[in-house]
């Protein structure tokens, strides 16, 4: 049966740095979260002149993994766990924070020297409590390395992580998350079935869909009921989509800045942390 949307909520701008803003349209004001999608940042495409300096500073997490798929340009990642790495137009990064350390992002030095345009969507997927204080992993893998899935033409859609259409997604997660990302060009159709039970999230990075008979347009992200399993959806425009569904975590969520916690106690310690030098430092 087909699965009921519940809520439509559209991206709103964040200011993430003095230089950074990204549209979030996960948690919103109508819906805060679908644990263990906690946070969803698209940063839109801009353009960046040759010559300035835009690594992000370093800066904490703790509690969580926050996930990256880079629609376009170089992205840089440095932390002091000792991952050091750069993913491309179509690449996903999945860095577990685990106990906590400190990281860098953004453009490279060969965009940052040449130009070019950035635009990427960045996730924040929650981990269990029993696994919170567990030790920082990083994974990557390449557009070349995620399996197609919903083979048809006209549609191209590749898998991240978790089980789909028979597949297995490279990226591995502590608990059943599936990430499905790709285009999909105008009047094509594909059905994607989710798991009943599982949270169930559809973001429209650019173009315009119908999902079960109903319109929507870039930069909204879809929550659907947990019930039933069909998902039709249609590209009115030639449309990129990225499809999320987990296993639910119940368990109650603290989080701020850049932590995601069971209790606001946590969050405390994790902020004092922080300012305490228990994260460590990073040359960047």
């Amino acid at each position: 049966m087909k699965k009921a949307i519940k809520h439509i909520l559209q991206g709103r701008e964040k200011q993430i740095t003095k230089a950074d803003r990204v549209l979030q349209s996960l948690p919103h004001k109508d819906f805060r979260f679908a644990n263990p999608f906690i946070a969803l940042h698209h940063m839109l495409p801009g353009y960046i002149q040759p010559g300035p300096e835009l690594r992000i500073h370093p800066h904490p997490h703790r509690g969580f993994s926050p996930v990256t798929f880079m629609l376009q340009g170089e992205g840089y990642h440095k932390d002091n766990a000792g991952h050091n790495e750069v993913i491309r137009a179509g690449d996903v990064q999945w860095m577990f924070a685990g106990k906590g350390l400190l990281h860098s992002e953004g453009p490279t030095e060969q965009l940052l020297q040449h130009g070019g345009t950035q635009e990427m969507v960045q996730l924040w997927i929650n981990v269990p409590a029993a696994h919170k204080w567990d030790e920082p992993t990083y994974q990557s893998a390449t557009r070349q390395q995620l399996p197609k899935v919903l083979e048809q033409e006209a549609v191209n859609l590749r898998l991240a992580s978790g089980e789909y259409d028979g597949k297995t997604g490279p990226i591995k997660s502590f608990t059943p998350v599936v990430t499905i990302a790709g285009e999909m060009q105008k009047g094509s159709r594909v059905q994607f079935t989710a798991i009943p039970g599982y949270w169930t999230l559809l973001y429209v990075i650019k173009g315009k869909i119908n999902v079960n008979m109903e319109t929507v347009s870039k930069h909204n992200l879809i929550v659907f009921e947990k019930e039933n399993e069909e998902i039709m959806v249609c590209a009115e425009e030639d449309a990129q989509i990225l499809f999320l569904s987990a296993e639910p975590i119940d368990e109650p969520v603290a989080a701020k800045d850049n932590f995601v916690m069971n209790t606001i106690e946590e969050i405390e310690q994790a902020i004092a942390d922080y300012k305490n030098g228990v994260f460590g430092c990073l040359s960047y």
